[in-house]
């Protein structure tokens, strides 16, 4: 320990990576004076619990102090309370300026700002069904002040599930709670709500609870170990897809932990990718983590194509859906729907001479075009006269191809005071004139990276004629 701190101190040495976030959150981050010295820091923290380790960040060059400075602490709940008092101390006589302390981020987890208390104070618990809130309250208030207990129930019988959350105060007390509760609890700090990831702790522990009374789990995250399968073989006839619910949200499953941007670069292969975050499970190495897609589509073909990817070789992740309430017929009649739409769009785009017969409805002329999106369109509204002065253009990227005219300027017509919209040949680009600034902005609010009819949409600002004249022709 001597050896490492005075390492630390003449700047270089560095903690091994693979020994700072365990246990997790038990490394804190400082902004200090650039003359506090590293005797200072161990004197202040030392009566918060052991310290492993202290790193001072140094100039490469200089070797001076950059008034940046971790501590590593043994315990999570040593961190927690040693962020808790100190944040806005100072250090010494001659250290007027209060330092910042705050819980450092886990280094694989691909984000780069420091943990806020929110995530810090809330646990996830497995429980017995027969827990009221009170029995939570009883069992877990031994470490610290709860500001609320809370069991999750199904909706509609009202039973408990056998899960629940403790909100404590503090998050040293949250802390001390996962670090001495009973084990049974698998208790495991809770992703904040925002982030809408209870879902996913719900389904993996309602996995770990059939496997605590002896049954085997309802999805098997791991069909590929320890046989050879062909990639669609968890799809065949006899699987269990038609019970399991179908959403646009997918849980994934690793026996190696995973950063969010691996995560990311996986399954952005796939179209239509909103967001994905990774889990943390302090009583495990394996990789947690949630994916959304903006479409049903996008999430069926991901889980086709994914579960069971070697990431990195050897090693095969598993995917499942995450029940969100979704009604599954409803989905996958909507992702038919786009499929054909697609298949149209794309069919009269590579033949023009069918557009007109497409555009007019064959024979009849009269029928609007058809529309199929989950976004929420206003009523059509008359457009401007052409003469109209432009307020406001819109450039539209489409990918994968464009939508026709028709149904272009249907759309953008609704958000009224459209002029006229128009297409550049040969490019998967158009344009949208406006004569009020208003009804522009709503147009991007409501369609910039929508789906409509299959094909998703990026709509911005366009620049001004003078800046592209140069650049882009006008075609019709």
């Amino acid at each position: 320990m001597d050896e490492a701190g005075s390492s630390a101190s003449g700047g270089g040495f560095r903690p091994g990576v693979d020994s700072l976030d365990e246990p997790p959150n038990s490394r804190i981050f400082l902004v200090i004076s650039k003359y506090t010295p590293e005797s200072v820091l161990r004197e202040r923290f030392s009566p918060f619990g052991d310290i492993q380790d202290i790193w001072v960040v140094r100039d490469k060059h200089t070797k001076e102090s950059k008034g940046i400075a971790f501590v590593k602490f043994a315990r999570s709940s040593q961190a927690c309370r040693a962020m808790e008092e100190m944040h806005g101390q100072c250090l010494g006589p001659n250290d007027t300026k209060p330092i910042k302390v705050f819980i450092a981020q886990s280094r694989s987890s691909g984000s780069h700002r420091d943990v806020e208390d929110e995530e810090l104070t809330r646990i996830f618990v497995m429980i017995p069904k027969s827990y009221t809130e009170e029995d939570l309250r009883e069992k877990f208030k031994v470490y610290g002040d709860i500001e609320y207990c809370s069991i999750i129930k199904n909706k509609v019988t009202g039973e408990s599930k056998g899960l629940g959350y403790v909100r404590y105060l503090k998050p040293s007390q949250a802390a001390q709670a996962i670090e001495n509760c009973d084990r049974s609890f698998r208790a495991i700090l809770a992703e904040p709500k925002n982030k809408a990831s209870e879902s996913s702790e719900q389904d993996y522990y309602s996995n770990m609870r059939q496997e605590a009374l002896g049954h085997e789990p309802r999805v098997n995250m791991f069909p590929f170990v320890g046989e050879q399968q062909s990639e669609f073989s968890s799809f065949d006839k006899n699987d269990s897809r038609g019970q399991e619910a179908i959403s646009k949200r997918l849980s994934v499953v690793s026996r190696v932990p995973f950063t969010e941007e691996q995560l990311f670069s996986i399954f952005d292969i796939v179209p239509g990718l909103e967001y994905c975050e990774v889990q943390r499970d302090p009583y495990s190495n394996y990789g947690h983590g949630v994916v959304q897609y903006f479409n049903v589509a996008s999430a069926i073909y991901a889980k086709y194509k994914l579960h069971g990817f070697q990431y990195p070789p050897g090693n095969r992740i598993g995917v499942s859906f995450i029940d969100d309430g979704s009604n599954a017929t409803d989905l996958l009649r909507k992702m038919a729907t786009q499929m054909v739409a697609a298949q149209l769009a794309s069919m009269v785009w590579n033949n023009p001479s069918q557009q007109q017969l497409m555009q007019f409805g064959g024979s009849s002329g009269s029928q609007l075009p058809q529309i199929q999106t989950d976004v929420v369109l206003p009523s059509c509204k008359k457009k401007a006269p052409p003469e109209t002065p432009v307020k406001e253009r819109l450039f539209i990227v489409f990918n994968p191809h464009p939508l026709p005219l028709d149904v272009l300027e249907d759309i953008f017509c609704r958000f009224g005071n459209l002029i006229e919209v128009y297409l550049v040949s040969g490019k998967n680009v158009g344009y949208a004139k406006y004569a009020d600034r208003i009804s522009a902005n709503d147009a991007i609010a409501t369609l910039h990276g929508k789906i409509l009819n299959g094909v998703r949409l990026k709509v911005m600002l366009a620049d001004s004629p003078r800046e592209e004249s140069n650049k882009r022709q006008r075609t019709y």
